[in-house]
């Protein structure tokens, strides 16, 4: 469940409204070559799906998909973190994750404490989701330590972009089956290759088949191969951060014919002249 390539799913709309089909369409694409789902994270606007609207999606990925669901369930706040955890729970989710509390910025015993309160009203596996620039907050090394004692928390999704913290991490974090995954597509090579176990993905959306043959190079120890594909799909990942996640990938879903919409104020749909250097590199990729 932890390991491999993850797709951070996509949350479609039709008129602004989940679209259902649309998301078995995107599953289907997806599901014979990656290892597990994030259904509501950041990729999936889970910052303005209500509540119901949450819940229901991440019910809908665990009965639609045969692959395990570590389902988005974060908040800034500690008691409603609890209770959307204890919610996907419910739903069927094998797993949680669950990013760091934002805007009201809590120091280390804040956030230390955050997590242990979460943890002790579930059962369910949680993953720490660390991405600073979102957040305006980062989980150090030591603090990771820490948290890592904590009996059902099994790994972090490191979104930080630094692969010094990254590998400091690894190297300090000795908990038996505990893993470290990239939030970075970009960073995904070099994540493995200071020991890291996969990638939570925004281009797995797009291109599932090459993202696992990247990783499942890398695995099998064909390094060339591996770092062949990091070079070729590095323009993808670039173009996929050309906006706001996930503006850029939700219109690239579009452009190959799978399930995106306009996502929801206050983001707004990817421009014209953006759309077009996005195409560009679908072209050079033959995915379009």
């Amino acid at each position: 469940m932890f390991k491999g390539v993850i797709p951070a799913l996509v949350t479609p709309f039709k008129d602004f409204n989940i679209d259902y089909e649309g998301l078995t369409r995107n599953i289907e694409y997806m599901e014979k070559y990656v290892d597990a789902f994030v259904p509501c994270g950041t990729t999936g606007e889970a910052s303005t799906l209500g509540y119901e609207e949450h819940i229901d999606v991440v019910r809908f990925v665990v009965e639609t998909s045969k692959l395990p669901v570590i389902a988005g369930s974060g908040s800034n706040s500690t008691k409603e973190a609890i209770w959307l955890t204890k919610e996907v729970e419910k739903a069927g989710a094998d797993a949680a994750m669950l990013v760091t509390p934002y805007y009201n910025k809590p120091n280390d015993v804040g956030l230390f404490e955050h997590y242990k309160a979460i943890a002790k009203e579930v059962s369910i596996p949680m993953i720490v989701y660390n991405i600073p620039s979102r957040t305006g907050i980062n989980v150090s090394p030591h603090l990771m330590l820490k948290l890592s004692e904590i009996e059902n928390i099994v790994g972090i999704k490191e979104a930080s972009g630094d692969l010094k913290q990254i590998s400091d991490i690894i190297r300090l974090v000795k908990k038996k089956n505990f893993t470290i995954l990239s939030g970075d597509d970009f960073l995904t090579l070099p994540i493995l290759a200071i020991g890291g176990k996969g990638v939570i993905s925004v281009a797995a959306n797009v291109v599932p088949h090459l993202m696992k043959e990247l990783y499942n190079s890398f695995i099998n120890g064909n390094i060339e191969k591996a770092i062949e594909m990091h070079h070729k799909l590095s323009p993808l990942f670039s173009a996929l951060s050309i906006d706001t996640n996930p503006i850029p990938v939700k219109k690239v879903m579009e452009l190959i014919g799978l399930a995106g919409g306009k996502p929801r104020l206050p983001l707004v749909e990817l421009s014209v002249e953006k759309t077009e250097k996005i195409k560009a590199v679908l072209k050079d990729l033959e995915l379009i």
